[in-house]
């Protein structure tokens, strides 16, 4: 392979990292913790309790529904499991005389908890923050959003395949790490996290692009499909509904069809719909759970509401549904079960550690060619600026929301969306310390800090809740407790490193010695080199 070839693909690799390489970190950052993300929704509703029995959840779901929104259009209920916070549910008014109904609207919610009934607790995003952020980022609009996650996940896809073709002893070099090297130990670390989870970087940036295939390339479905409902219908195969009769009529017992459904379908249900429920022509449908299969085009059936008969069952998807679906699932990784919900976890964090440590790496090198390291173009200080306030000032603002999420008054106003507003609001103080201080002190203050919120939440929640480490085991209720040990392990490695740069010290360069003048070598004589 030519040495000019390797040399055009290093600096490919160089901007296409680094261009869009702050997003990247954010997309890596909140998608590796979105892997919890039912994990992140209940740990943030520390009142509510396990679900042990979820069709005891179904029945008080069922009662709730039929007291306070008996004549509504639809009914929307996501089916509890051990690992969720309950029954999530919303509902949807039959419409106004002549008016539309009023479709994805959530009028009105519920939460069911663990003993089937409806239950005040804090309001909070949780775990879907972090998963909605993934893909849509906050405060910005949606398609714009999406438009800038998709090119920074193609210029992801340029890295590491220029990454792959530029490090030709990469695999050689994994097995290397050389400590208080400088820009060789940056380059070995980096190295280290590509190598290690290439297969899955490779993986979940490809099948990330294919989540958004319909946005960043819509020229297949434009060409063979004018009508977007078509599409839909064909995407998404649904079951049609009758218009209201006027004729009341008693809901089956929805227990009795999801384990019928269940049974059918091979797994557990994921979520239930109904259409106009105390009619005679309501309707029932249950789909798969997508934490059972890889495929997330998972199948559906369809009931008369007041027989419990099946009246329908999704047909099978396409060749290309079905492959889209099976990407869709291998890059949300919902089918996973623990042991492998814990490898997409840490070759996430791999992920994140590789982005940093690029993004540093680019100012590390090009600090040790500066004539002058401690008056550097506005460039270097630009790039250098945004690393400490991104790569340092992100992860303190997800701190502070957890500690948000601890502290804000649990019947305060707009909880939720000030949980969130904290994050940004840590984040911004972050980015003013970074303006005002020297790099090494600002990386020093905000891993700090960032270890030590992270730290003391665990023994927050063991004083002041009952979901703290010691409890939690004691009832064998470990996904609290396993939150709270990771945050533990976090919070230790944010300030061991915090303490490894305050510590840290340049080595001197050495004056390159100069050539003779030529007057020098007149005689025949040169230094070595």
């Amino acid at each position: 392979m030519s040495q000019s070839f390797r040399q055009s693909q290093a600096t490919l690799h160089t901007w296409s990292g680094l261009l869009l390489g702050w997003v990247l970190f954010l997309v890596f950052v909140t998608g590796t913790i979105a892997f919890w993300r039912d994990g992140m929704n209940r740990w943030m509703r520390p009142e509510l309790a396990r679900v042990e029995q979820p069709m005891r959840v179904l029945a008080g779901t069922q009662r709730f529904l039929e007291r306070h929104a008996g004549d509504a259009k639809t009914w929307y209920i996501t089916m509890p499991s051990a690992q969720t916070p309950g029954a999530q549910l919303f509902w949807i008014p039959q419409p106004a005389e002549g008016a539309a109904p009023r479709r994805g609207r959530r009028d009105n919610q519920a939460l069911i908890d663990a003993d089937g009934d409806p239950v005040v607790a804090r309001e909070t995003r949780g775990g879907e923050f972090f998963y909605r952020f993934h893909f849509d980022l906050h405060y910005v609009p949606v398609i714009w959003a999406r438009w800038l996650v998709g090119v920074a996940s193609i210029m992801m896809l340029v890295a590491i395949l220029t990454g792959i073709v530029t490090h030709k002893k990469i695999f050689r070099d994994f097995f290397t790490l050389r400590r208080q090297k400088g820009q060789r130990s940056w380059l070995d670390g980096h190295n280290a996290t590509a190598v290690l989870a290439l297969p899955f970087h490779l993986m979940i940036t490809y099948t990330g692009l294919v989540t958004l295939m319909a946005l960043l390339m819509p020229w297949a479905t434009v060409a063979n499909y004018t009508n977007e409902a078509k599409l839909f219908e064909t995407l998404f195969p649904f079951v049609e509904t009758a218009e209201r009769s006027g004729r009341p009529a008693p809901l089956t017992d929805l227990t009795r069809i999801v384990a019928d459904a269940e049974r059918r379908l091979g797994g557990p249900a994921g979520f239930i719909t109904v259409s106009d429920p105390g009619d005679a022509v309501a309707r029932v449908s249950v789909t798969r759970a997508p934490t059972s299969m890889l495929n997330t085009r998972t199948p559906g059936l369809a009931y008369d509401g007041v027989t419990g008969a099946l009246v329908w069952q999704s047909p099978p998807p396409g060749g290309a549904a079905a492959t889209a679906g099976v990407m869709i699932g291998l890059h949300a990784g919902r089918f996973a079960d623990t042991v492998t919900r814990w490898i997409y976890f840490l070759c996430g964090v791999a992920g994140t550690l590789m982005v940093a440590s690029g993004l540093v790496m680019w100012t590390v090198k090009r600090r040790e060619k500066l004539p002058d390291p401690e008056r550097p173009y506005f460039g270097f200080r630009l790039v250098e600026k945004l690393n400490v306030a991104v790569v340092g000032g992100f992860p303190l603002g997800i701190a502070c929301m957890l500690w948000a999420n601890r502290l804000l008054p649990v019947e305060m106003a707009s909880r939720a969306e000030w949980e969130i507003h904290v994050l940004f609001l840590g984040w911004l103080a972050a980015l003013v310390l970074t303006l005002v201080r020297r790099a090494q002190i600002a990386w020093t203050i905000l891993l700090g800090s960032t270890g030590a919120l992270l730290a003391l939440l665990p023994f927050y929640n063991l004083l002041w809740t009952d979901r703290g480490i010691i409890n939690s085991i004691l009832t064998g209720d470990y996904l609290p407790a396993g939150v709270d040990m990771t945050l533990l392990v976090f919070g230790a490695a944010f300030v061991a490193i915090a303490r490894r740069v305050a510590t840290y010290q340049p080595k001197a360069r050495r004056a390159r010695r100069s050539r003779p003048a030529p007057e020098a070598a007149i005689g025949g004589w040169e230094p070595a080199e």
